[in-house]
């Protein structure tokens, strides 16, 4: 079966986002960031129905019990879909009034993990390591993970759930890390003695506990002209998809060796995520971005912002994991 790409939703989103395929409805929910809305589309129908947020949204989740959570601002809030309503669950970065959330994905166990970074003045470009990853936890505990973050992007777990892959848009990588899914914890914790200067009396030993990033470390390095590493996925196989940005292509890449498997080419230039879906999940959507382009760029790409369909990879995917709280 040959590789086949289709546009399936035409219209237009400034920076289209964060796709999840819902299973029980044949829906694909997905986000316009700088547009301030969240979008569903029914695959059987061809029908889509909007939200729209006060403030740009990173990214929204189907929720257990109901509705969804998202990212929105600087907050996590709880969207009922019925009534349009979005309540507040947790803010922030609140020392950071510029930063905004950007993509977001529910771990195996169900906790949404999801990054910020710093407003945009024009794609790509922005105040750099104001951003940082977080938790919200079922108890609507949110844990932060790490800070110096350039633009908190792509994100999934091994099939074993004991990694966890992440992509900070500007160094260019796919990187991982341990992961306990137990505790929802990407650190180590370890205690160490080492001696400690009192600067009164004399030297003293001292019992510190440490905490460091569980084991960082590079999969992927992005080649010349991949473009900038955005949204992922994470197929049956365990083989990563990665959208492009500036690369108008995704990528298939086999995390253990680092080495490229597949690549698909799109006619867009800003591809920005990707997961799968449909009836097998045999079906690859990807969503893209049209913002920060000017007319000439539009009559070159005139799908730019749209949403596509990929079909005939040989691979397929799986379900969307729900946010528990």
């Amino acid at each position: 079966m040959s590789v086949k790409v289709e546009c399936v939703v035409k219209e237009r989103c400034e920076i289209g986002e964060g796709p999840v395929w819902e299973e029980k409805e044949g829906t694909l929910l997905f986000v316009d960031i700088s547009g301030q809305k969240i979008h569903r589309w029914n695959s059987a129908t061809n029908q889509k129905e909007t939200v729209a947020t006060e403030k740009f949204v990173g990214c929204a989740v189907p929720r257990r019990s109901g509705g969804y959570v998202i990212g929105e601002g600087r907050s996590f809030g709880a969207l009922d879909w019925e009534s349009r309503s979005i309540s507040t669950i947790a803010v922030i970065d609140e020392d950071k009034p510029n930063n905004r959330f950007n993509d977001g994905k529910v771990d195996p166990a169900g906790r949404l993990f999801a990054g910020t970074m710093a407003m945009e003045e024009r794609p790509t470009v922005l105040e750099l390591k104001q951003g940082s990853l977080f938790s919200l936890n079922k108890d609507h505990i949110v844990v932060k993970h790490f800070n110096q973050v350039d633009i908190s992007n792509g994100l999934d777990w091994s099939l074993d759930h004991k990694t966890f892959y992440y992509i900070d848009s500007l160094t260019y990588t796919v990187e991982a890390f341990n992961y306990d899914i137990n505790t929802g914890s990407i650190s180590e914790t370890h205690t160490h003695t080492h001696t400690h200067t009192n600067l009164v009396i004399h030297r003293q030993p001292c019992e510190c506990v440490c905490v460091r990033v569980g084991n960082r470390r590079m999969v992927y390095k992005m080649e010349e002209g991949e473009g900038i590493p955005d949204g992922m996925c994470i197929d049956a196989d365990g083989r990563l998809w990665v959208a492009c940005y500036n690369g108008g292509r995704v990528i298939q890449i086999d995390p253990q060796t680092g080495v490229r498997l597949q690549t698909v080419k799109l006619p867009v230039d800003k591809t920005t995520s990707c997961c799968f879906g449909g009836r097998d999940y045999s079906d690859l959507y990807v969503t893209s971005a049209c913002k920060g382009m000017d007319e000439a760029d539009m009559a070159k790409q005139p799908q730019a912002g749209c949403v596509f369909r990929i079909t005939g990879l040989g691979a397929k995917g799986i379900p969307a994991n729900s946010f528990t709280g």
